[in-house]
């Protein structure tokens, strides 16, 4: 039977039949199908399923996070940020393990005549665990938590040499000027550390070779180690009202504009025992001490000798001064 209508190429009866048009008999005739046919059927409704999913999959992944991705990718931005910090106070670590070397080589063990000491170092090298992009960070964290626990064990058994040579130099540590001239109590700050900054007054950089202590006039001022009052100065210039301490062993300090000077020539001093009041005099552009160490007639950084008075702060805070050419008060 002849269907009721045609189409191009194909159509379906109602029994569900399907047909294809013959162009040579121009006539319709029935398709049947083979297994094959209908395993290929199969097969591309399948493949069509497994790409549709894919592209479902892909666009849920790009724009929906389950909450377990979300808590890891927080996760992993904290212990990234936490990983900065770390490396920042590490960085301040290292600068005060540099200068508790540099104390070591230049004060301590030159005090004693001292070699220098031999310090080793492991060579350690940190090994990787896993694929995060974070590994190089924490790698670099490793190596310089590694090689700052190495600085200070070496550190320590260079101070436990030193304590043996100090055992029996009790005179000489007296002598060596080892605090500071103001209390903490009475000092307002520390103005102007050791190295080049602007003159006040002549306003060209010039070498600071000492300390300014700020603090009000009248402020008692303490010699900082045992000694010989060597000289007793009032002048109008430089340092005005002055005192110089000899302490021996190479050493000799300075404490310049005073208002007042409660010692003199010839005296011998104790450390800690007061010599004068802060004040304003001399070329100087306000109330402050200013302060001298002088180590075999060289001028030497004082704040390497406050063993115990300066706090980790003051003594950033005056290294960070003397990297800076700023304005002294003299």
């Amino acid at each position: 039977m002849k269907a009721t209508f045609c189409c191009k190429f194909a159509f379906v009866r109602k029994d569900k039949s399907k047909y294809r048009f013959n162009p040579i008999t121009l006539d319709y005739e029935a398709i049947t199908y083979t297994i094959r046919d209908y395993s290929w059927i199969v097969v591309r409704y399948l493949l069509a399923g497994v790409v549709l999913g894919g592209i479902g999959i892909v666009l849920y992944a790009s724009f929906f996070k389950d909450p377990e991705t979300t808590n890891l990718e927080k996760k992993i931005d904290y212990l990234e940020d936490q990983i900065k910090v770390y490396n920042q106070k590490l960085d301040t670590l290292e600068i005060f393990a540099e200068e508790l070397e540099k104390r070591d080589e230049t004060v301590y063990r030159s005090i004693f005549g001292a070699a220098p000491y031999q310090r080793k170092f492991s060579g350690f090298v940190p090994n990787a665990t896993n694929d995060f992009s974070t590994d190089e960070d924490i790698l670099e964290t490793q190596y310089r938590i590694r090689r700052l626990q190495e600085m200070f064990v070496s550190q320590s058994k260079s101070y436990e040499e030193i304590y043996q040579l100090a055992r029996n130099q009790g005179e000489m540590l007296n002598s060596i000027p080892a605090i500071q001239p103001v209390s903490n109590q009475d000092l307002e700050r520390i103005s102007s550390g050791f190295g080049y900054r602007i003159h006040p007054i002549y306003k060209v950089a010039k070498l600071h070779t000492g300390l300014d202590f700020a603090a009000d006039i009248g402020t008692e001022i303490y010699a900082s180690g045992d000694g010989v009052i060597e000289q007793v100065e009032s002048v109008l210039t430089g340092y005005g009202n002055n005192v110089i301490i000899n302490h021996g062993y190479g050493y000799q300090t300075l404490y310049g504009h005073m208002s007042k000077i409660l010692c003199v020539q010839g005296q011998q001093v104790k450390r800690g025992q007061l010599i004068g009041l802060v004040g304003n005099t001399g070329a100087s552009t306000g109330p402050h001490l200013h302060y001298e160490v002088w180590r075999n007639g060289e001028k030497v950084d004082p704040a390497f000798y406050f063993y115990n008075d300066i706090t980790p702060e003051q003594y950033e805070e005056v290294l960070q001064r003397a990297a800076n050419a700023t304005q002294s008060f003299d």
